[in-house]
């Protein structure tokens, strides 16, 4: 009986002993080491190459991007009430009748297109500029002048005195699909050559209200103030856009921006350097969105093409035999998408220029031929597309109105039995800005006169005197009020 014990005792003390030297030698082998890496998940071949293709993008595009800074010099007459004799005594030996001057300097972006010193950026980046300075990846630094401008577009073309500086290519914007990888490359707030990558959110944009001539790229890739006027690039690196304008409420990036694309800014430039200004083509026909309904009793099964409701006498349009309710299908054999496309492709047209028409006339398809002529200096272009073209008014320095019509009336956020005519256009500088008359505002009354459309406008307008100040009664929003303007 104790030989069992001894022997059950003694086999039991073997076995902690053999599985004690076998759990040291499996952690002697198997556990944690001193000085083994950290683990380093496997990235696919393919992610690693598009990260190094962006950044090749950018190295290569980052020099011809530029940094636009301007100065311009403000100045403002001191106000009468300045001129008591109160402020003497408080101040005797300052002069508050002194003029009062100051500098204001905004930061902006651009690309050069040309070696030998061209420049593209926005019209509102150097707009009113008394000096404009040019400084580049390297640091140098020029002073530019302006070649030409275009505000219709807001592009504008400005040249250095430099040589063989690295440039961007061109790409086609008319190929662009929604969804493209793009990367953004400016100067938002100052940062020198930030890079910022997104998708191509849509394409013709139009009626964004910030160009009489609208055809924008829309991008998520982030843009904010400073970014105005520097390249927007694809994956091939191609110049397709450029950065324009950002929709936000709070002043910054929100995952909405817009790009003039390259194919209209590279036409602009060309004039602008050719001729030092931009002529555009016109057919001299007032046109309007057509509405469901209005399809409908056109005979159309959708809502495309442009109505013309009206022919200016002895317009091309004319002359080819168009005539007022006809609709436009097509422009050149290019379906009519809605207004904004059907003006801007008109307007790109080259002058003398032969075009074919597919006009729906009834319930007959027509082709027409028209040859395109220079858009008159007279007529007042709407800011929008869905706009008729009206003439500046004589008399009221810098105003372009239209009818105030019951779907125009809902827009501006009227009642549908409002009266008046509708501002669409206020010249930069003019009196009527001054005014602080804007887009959009409604004019009810001049000089106490109402006015029910633009027959009374006129009629009204033409009768007051170079210099007169008249008395507007203006709607704007349902905010009733009265202004003043000089007429011209």
């Amino acid at each position: 009986m104790k030989n069992k014990i001894f022997t059950g005792i003694t086999v039991l003390l073997i076995g902690f002993l053999l599985g004690g030297i076998s759990f040291y030698l499996l952690g002697k082998f198997t556990g944690p080491q001193k000085g083994y890496a950290p683990f380093t998940p496997g990235v696919p071949k393919q992610i690693i190459e598009t990260s190094k293709a962006f950044s090749e993008i950018a190295s290569s595009i980052s020099p011809s991007v530029v940094n636009i800074s301007t100065t311009k010099v403000v100045r403002r007459d001191a106000t009468p009430f300045f001129d008591d004799p109160l402020f003497d005594f408080f101040n005797p030996f300052r002069d508050f009748r002194m003029p009062k001057k100051w500098k204001e300097q905004s930061l902006g972006s651009g690309v050069i297109v040309s070696g030998d010193g061209y420049i593209i950026t926005n019209n509102h980046v150097i707009e009113q500029a008394d000096e404009i300075r040019v400084t580049l990846l390297d640091k140098r630094s020029f002073k530019a002048k302006i070649i030409g401008v275009d505000s219709k577009t807001d592009v504008a073309i400005v040249k250095i005195d430099a040589k063989n500086l690295p440039t961007v290519q061109w790409g086609d914007s008319d190929k662009l699909q929604v969804g493209e990888f793009v990367l953004a490359i400016g100067n938002p707030y100052g940062l020198s050559h930030t890079v910022t990558m997104g998708i191509i959110s849509a394409v013709g944009r139009a009626n964004v209200g910030i160009a009489d001539y609208e055809d924008f790229i829309q991008t998520d890739a982030a843009i904010n103030p400073g970014n105005s006027g520097g390249p927007l690039v694809n994956i091939k690196g191609e110049l397709i856009g450029i950065n324009t304008a950002i929709f936000s409420r709070s002043g910054g990036y929100q995952g909405i921006g817009f790009a003039v694309p390259s194919n209209m800014a590279r036409l602009v430039m060309e004039q602008l350097e050719q001729k030092g200004k931009v002529t555009r083509g016109w057919l001299g026909v007032t046109i309007q969105e057509l509405t469901p309904e209005l399809s409908q009793k056109f005979g159309l099964k959708t809502a495309k093409g442009a109505l013309i409701g009206d022919i200016a006498k002895g317009s091309p349009a004319e002359k080819a035999g168009i005539k007022r309710e006809d609709i436009i299908l097509e422009f050149n054999g290019k379906k009519i998408k809605d207004v904004g496309h059907l003006r801007n492709m008109v307007a790109q047209s080259k002058l003398g220029e032969e075009v074919t028409m597919l006009i729906l006339r009834g319930e007959k398809e027509y082709l027409f031929k028209v040859v395109i002529a220079e858009l008159p200096k007279e007529i007042a272009e709407p800011g929008s597309g869905d706009t008729p073209e009206d003439s500046l008014a004589e008399g009221l320095d810098g105003l372009g109105v239209m009818d105030l019509t019951k779907e125009s009336a809902r827009q501006l956020g009227l009642r549908k039995d409002e009266k008046g005519v509708v501002v669409v256009r206020v010249e930069p500088g003019s009196a009527a800005e001054e005014a602080g008359i804007r887009k959009g505002d409604v004019i009810q009354e001049i000089d106490r006169k109402k006015i029910d459309g633009l027959n009374d406008y006129n009629k009204i307008v033409s009768g007051i005197q170079p210099g007169n100040t008249v008395l507007l009664f203006v709607n704007r929003g349902g905010k009733k009020f009265y202004v003043t303007l000089r007429s011209s």
